[in-house]
């Protein structure tokens, strides 16, 4: 897999917001054409439990190359007043050293919500992590087992390195005797700490994961306090196609087992990848925030399996070639295929991307669409807030503030275009990040959360939604 995210600075992010709003190159002229018809966007497209929406920034292009935004929004049903659904869970609870405390108890205090909210239909298995593993089996979760639930998690205690692979691999050995039994078993993941112990590579421990994935288990990474590997830790959600959270907080904790819970319980998508098919005279600049991989002229993006009422985004910069004015053609197949869930076989949403060539610079701008140039917007933006939280990090506050301000400066740019009203919310988003950023870079002992919580910022502008806490 390759990540498609080019890490820019402000000022070729600022050269993409050119292209993006549509601005006239360089000895751009008038013609006498009229106007060119305006593509439609594609009707949703409503087959099964996922709805596919997807946009061209720009409908109407330049003769010759130019760049557009693919933005694709898939939302999965609601179902109002459905029951959840019995689930098959494994709470793996980092009880290392680092977990001492605070952290811990509010852990234990966590699990135990966590058991009291499952019924005698749940499954659960409960295992804890330091330099060794333990585990109080997968059983249902009846009256006398959660008796005895309960006296396992008190019994908790701190000791230890950080060995998350061992943990995930006994999660794996817990969750498959029962997994064909459930529509969906799920690792919740929880560490304070980087891997010290046993597999300590990302690459090796996102394998672990994706032998998860493979068999059908999906995974949740919650990161508390501001010592972990956020990366790690939003690498290892994303391939376990479940969510991330950062939790400065551990007694936030119990909130985030019962969103996960309500999310597991609800699952109407599964194994879900969005493949966009480019024609020739088409190619793909960039996915913004995901990992993808290509075969041929088709990208695959994968993306997290779906509850009720999620909704996902994914924004792609692609390169096209207009050719002479009047012509239509056709830019990208749109598709996101999956598991449908309710009905129990592989489902496919898709729309026709297509645009017009016009030689008035005028009218490319005219016919602009606004609500995919905000979403472009804010996937540009949160390239630039991503690269801020890793120089604040890194202990590079002035490069930090850089960043920052080029997102101000996408943001007026495209105020051009989309009206200030709509872009209202991310000036606000913008100067408070800017105020986290000054007050961690006076206290350097803040950075890190700062930046944790400026990454969490980053993956909900990339289009990460559901999937981000």
């Amino acid at each position: 897999m390759n990540r498609t995210v080019t890490f820019l600075g402000a000022a070729g992010a600022l050269a993409l917001v050119a292209l993006l709003l549509g601005m006239p190159r360089a000895g751009a002229h008038g013609g006498n054409a009229p106007p060119s018809p305006t593509p439609p966007p594609p009707a949703p497209s409503q087959d099964g439990s996922l709805q596919l929406a997807a946009r061209l920034s720009h409908p109407v292009v330049p003769t010759g190359s130019s760049d557009v935004f693919v933005t694709v929004d898939m939302q999965a049903k609601e179902i109002p007043g459905a029951p959840r659904a019995p689930v098959n869970l494994a709470l793996v609870i980092d009880r290392s050293g680092s977990m001492a405390g605070e952290k811990l108890r509010h852990a234990r205090q966590a699990a135990r919500r966590l058991v009291q909210q499952l019924t005698p239909s749940d499954r659960l298995a409960i295992v804890h992590y330091g330099s060794d593993v333990g585990a109080f089996h997968s059983a249902h979760v009846t009256p006398d087992t959660r008796v005895r639930m309960l006296g396992f998690i008190d019994s908790l205690h701190d000791d230890g390195g950080t060995n998350i692979g061992a943990g995930l691999e006994e999660a794996h050995r817990q969750l498959m005797p029962s997994a064909r039994e459930f529509r969906t078993s799920r690792v919740i993941l929880l560490s304070d700490g980087q891997p010290t112990e046993g597999v300590v590579d990302e690459e090796g421990l996102r394998g672990v994961v994706r032998r998860l994935r493979a068999a059908g288990l999906s995974l949740s990474a919650i990161g508390v306090g501001d010592d972990f590997n956020e990366d790690l830790m939003q690498s290892l959600a994303e391939h376990g196609a479940g969510a991330y959270a950062y939790l400065q907080d551990a007694a936030q904790l119990a909130t985030i087992f019962q969103k996960d819970l309500q999310r597991a319980s609800t699952v109407v998508a599964q194994r879900a990848e969005l493949r966009l098919a480019l024609p020739q005279g088409v190619q793909l600049g960039e996915v913004l925030g995901y990992d993808v991989r290509s075969e041929g002229r088709v990208v695959h993006v994968t993306l997290p399996d779906f509850s009720a009422g999620q909704l996902e985004r994914v924004v792609a910069r692609l390169t096209v070639s207009g050719g002479a004015p009047g012509r239509s053609f056709d830019v990208s197949n749109v598709a996101v295929a999956y598991t449908d869930v309710l009905r129990d076989r592989p489902a496919l949403s898709e729309a026709q991307l297509t645009a017009t060539v016009t030689d008035r610079p005028e009218e490319v701008l005219a016919r602009q669409d606004k609500e995919a140039t905000v979403h472009a917007v804010r996937a540009l933006a949160a390239r630039n807030t991503r690269l801020a939280a890793d120089a604040l990090a890194e202990g590079r506050p002035e490069e930090a503030r850089s960043h920052l301000l080029g997102n101000v400066g996408i943001l007026e740019k495209a105020e051009q275009v989309t009206g200030r009203a709509a872009l209202e919310a991310d000036f606000a988003e913008q100067e408070q990040l800017r105020l986290t950023s000054e007050a961690a870079a006076a206290a350097p002992e803040a950075r890190s959360g700062a930046a944790k919580e400026m990454k969490v910022r980053a993956k909900k502008g990339f289009g990460q939604l559901g999937s981000t806490y």
